[in-house]
């Protein structure tokens, strides 16, 4: 048995430092958003602010956008031309993706400056690209609201996950490869 451990100790600390990143962090973000409930920021202050900036995205683009509370759920509603056309949830702001993409990188450690930067530069890429995700996603379901399912489900997912698997790749073959 230990031999086995000693020939895959790579991978067995690559997997065992992405589920306590992911593990720990998930904790935390639970933890935050079991106590982060308030009036001022409904529902919680990173959702909510991922809601404005997304209206204000959708109005540079042309589009008159506002953003109020759900009255009967935890969310944001956002209009677009006077007409509701999606609410602004916890999962919209993205920072369940941001732990998946700071587990990965840490399991992949190269050096705390290099590491914690690219995790930085990383999360903000990810953080701007949800904003303009959901303002183009908005703007999608307002000019083609037959496309809905199409956009919600499978394009607009598929763009924030590709864009994450592509940060890991340059991680793993450009920064970490020069190790």
């Amino acid at each position: 048995m230990l031999q086995i451990i000693r020939k895959y100790k790579s991978v067995l600390r690559f997997i065992l430092t992405f589920l306590g990143t992911y593990l720990v962090l998930t904790f935390c973000y639970n933890l935050y958003l079991k106590h982060a409930a308030s009036q001022e920021f409904y529902p919680e202050y990173i959702t909510h602010v991922v809601a404005v900036q997304s209206s204000e995205v959708v109005t540079w683009f042309g589009y008159d956008s506002h953003i109020e509370p759900h009255p009967h759920e935890a969310s944001m509603k956002l209009w677009v031309n006077e007409k509701y056309l999606s609410r602004i949830v916890e999962g919209c702001n993205a920072v369940s993706v941001m732990i998946l993409f700071v587990s990965f990188v840490l399991a992949f450690f190269n050096g705390w400056g290099r590491t914690l930067l690219f995790i930085l530069l990383g999360v903000v890429i990810i953080y701007v690209l949800n904003i303009f995700r959901i303002a183009f996603l908005v703007i999608g379901l307002y000019e083609h609201p037959e496309y809905r399912d199409l956009l919600h489900d499978v394009i607009f997912p598929a763009v924030i996950y590709g864009i994450v698997f592509l940060l890991w790749l340059y991680w793993v073959n450009k920064v970490t490869a020069r190790k």
